[in-house]
């Protein structure tokens, strides 16, 4: 049903990261406010609308490679981490858990939704 709003009223859709960047918990720290609340300013106000966007191959996003007032190396989580080979172990165990967990729904979703979630790599 989501999705069939999203398409009827051409919605864009945005996920911030407000949660942890540059490691996990204990290492990392929480996404600053001041920039999580720049990139829901540039989302809104159609700042977002014309940047260069890269595919993260892991979660199937695209992620913007600027955003006004956020520095670029924010943007993408791996490029936060000290070792990207760590983030690129927990990503992948995340997208794992996101397919272990949806396999539940795959028998009443429709296949562009299956193929639209989390990739191995």
């Amino acid at each position: 049903m989501l999705g069939e709003r999203i398409a009827q009223h051409q919605a864009r859709v945005w996920l911030v990261n407000t949660g942890w960047t540059g490691g996990p918990y204990g290492i990392g720290t929480r996404m600053k406010i001041k920039y999580t609340r720049a990139m829901i300013r540039a989302a809104l106000s159609g700042g977002l609308d014309h940047v260069r966007y890269e595919r993260d191959t892991v979660f199937n996003l695209d992620v913007p490679t600027s955003c006004p007032d956020v520095p670029s190396e924010v943007l993408n989580p791996r490029n936060t981490w000290t070792r990207p080979a760590d983030y690129d172990a927990r990503a992948a165990e995340l997208a794992q858990m996101f397919r272990d967990n949806f396999k539940a729904f795959e028998g009443d979703v429709a296949p562009d939704v299956i193929a639209a979630g989390p990739r191995s790599r």
